[in-house]
């Protein structure tokens, strides 16, 4: 197909002109999975399709290229325009290994379990200065590598291994890029990037919100009682917090600069006090409760009456 002949991108991929970034993507697909080469073997028509779906999905991919084409700077295969000469004009000068294509579509389906996946990486006529494919890997890690940060080793498939750097107070849903480590490039190009997608398992007792982080501790009758000193585990180690005399279960109690790290310092932890009654009968305990006489002002109930 001479490339003078492409159609408007938009109407190549089946789309109206004010398609989400996703949508281009998702026609792009869909598209691609009938006309395939690999697909289509010795249809010379489905080829030159696909070489046209290919250019169309390039062009309005790329954010800036597809702002050019809609301001009318460029034209279907990418060229500047120009008043006084035609697309033939700039045409010739792409040269036998097509300078007017970008071969990079198929970096959004890296990592995909389908059977396409493989096909796309196979693209015809593909330039030699082409970049490696991105290669996707997913990382579970702790609670606590996330807060603190961690150095984490993903095994790749051909036995290689990456060293991943979480740093400290990372969020869930982040993914690390690791530039050059992805696919090497079938050509002269620089090999691709490892983008890493990290998993966060919940903690037994911690709980982040925002840069704050959250637990409930257990106290003793007496602790709530009297007040104490007694240990608190934090994300750094375990520290000494002071309750104070006569808490309550739901009282929350705030211990400045232990939580997430942060551009300007850390988060706080928040520690709501839970006051929990020996699991085995206590005698001595409810000896001393039945000779107890509470103040005629104490009703734990009577907002509730």
């Amino acid at each position: 197909m001479n490339d003078a002949s492409l159609n408007d991108p938009y109407e190549t991929l089946e789309i109206e002109r004010s398609a989400t970034a996703e949508e281009v993507r998702k026609a792009y697909r869909r598209l691609a999975k009938k006309l395939h080469p690999d697909l289509n073997p010795g249809n010379k028509d489905a080829e030159a399709l696909f070489k046209e779906l290919s250019n169309a999905y390039d062009l309005l991919s790329d954010a800036e290229r597809r702002r050019q084409f809609d301001a009318g700077e460029i034209d279907a295969a990418g060229a500047v325009k120009s008043h006084g000469k035609f697309y033939k004009d700039y045409a010739g000068s792409a040269g036998a290994d097509g300078a007017y294509e970008n071969h990079s579509a198929f970096t959004d389906f890296v990592g995909a379990e389908d059977i396409f996946a493989e096909l796309f990486r196979r693209r015809p006529g593909q330039s030699p200065h082409v970049r490696g494919q991105d290669q996707t890997y997913r990382l579970l890690i702790e609670f606590l590598e996330a807060i603190n940060g961690a150095t984490k080793r993903v095994t790749l498939p051909g036995g290689g291994i990456l060293d991943v750097a979480i740093p400290a107070g990372f969020r869930a849903g982040q993914i690390l890029r690791l530039r050059g480590k992805g696919m090497p490039s079938d050509g002269e190009g620089q090999p691709g990037d490892a983008l890493v997608e990290v998993s966060i398992k919940p903690h037994p007792y911690f709980v982040r919100h925002g840069d704050d982080i959250l637990i409930e501790l257990p106290i003793t009758l007496a602790e709530a009682v009297l007040g104490a000193r007694i240990k608190a585990p934090t994300p750094l180690g375990v520290v000494m917090l002071t309750v104070p005399k006569g808490s309550n279960t739901g009282a929350v109690l705030r211990m400045k600069g232990r939580g997430v790290l942060k551009p300007d310092g850390h988060g706080d932890e928040l520690i709501k006090l839970k006051v929990m009654l020996p699991q085995a009968p206590d005698e001595a305990l409810e000896a001393f409760l039945g000779a107890w006489t509470p103040s005629p002002d104490y009703d734990p109930r009577r907002d509730m009456q």
